[in-house]
């Protein structure tokens, strides 16, 4: 993952294990999308900050909240299934029934995660909302994703990630 990563530098991209932290990130990725490494705890997970820390939410529009909270909740609720009670992601379930009345709810209903990364509305703080296309790399063994988010060439969405790409976390006046 990290020889493919490595070659995307001027991409937004991110290395997540499958209880989504990340392990590394590109410049244009924690640009778009915060810095990841910040994190520590349970809420290195984005699973765990999405359902607690109500700042994870600020980055994509407040009309997408509930379709996020049911992919992020059947993500997690496929790999506790997968890896089984004592698992690091049963372990953040449990804090998270818990923890979010939204999240326990949600986890009842036994969602069910999609085969791909839906495309994805980010609202940025600076350059408002980049509609982005999300294509996921998944490692053999399953326990690592190369996730990379793109926009249509020529598109406004596709400006603002170039100009994202140049202008990073600098302050714009």
């Amino acid at each position: 993952m990290m020889r493919i990563l490595d070659g995307l530098q001027d991409a937004a991209a991110r290395v997540v294990n499958n209880v989504g932290e990340t392990l590394h990130q590109t410049r244009l990725a924690a640009a778009l999308l915060g810095d990841d490494s910040v994190h520590t705890g349970p809420a290195r997970s984005m699973h765990y900050r999405w359902f607690t820390d109500p700042a994870s939410r600020l980055i994509y529009p407040p009309e997408d909240h509930p379709t996020h909270s049911r992919l992020i909740a059947a993500n997690l609720h496929d790999v506790a299934t997968r890896d089984g009670r004592g698992s690091r992601a049963a372990q953040i379930a449990d804090a998270l029934l818990a923890a979010s009345a939204e999240f326990a709810a949600i986890w009842r209903e036994h969602p069910v995660a999609g085969p791909y990364c839906a495309p994805k509305r980010v609202q940025h703080p600076r350059l408002g909302v980049l509609d982005l296309h999300c294509q996921t790399l998944v490692d053999p063994d399953q326990s690592q994703l190369l996730v990379v988010y793109t926009a249509t060439a020529g598109t406004e969405s596709h400006e603002k990630l170039r100009l994202l790409s140049v202008i990073g976390d600098q302050r714009l006046p």
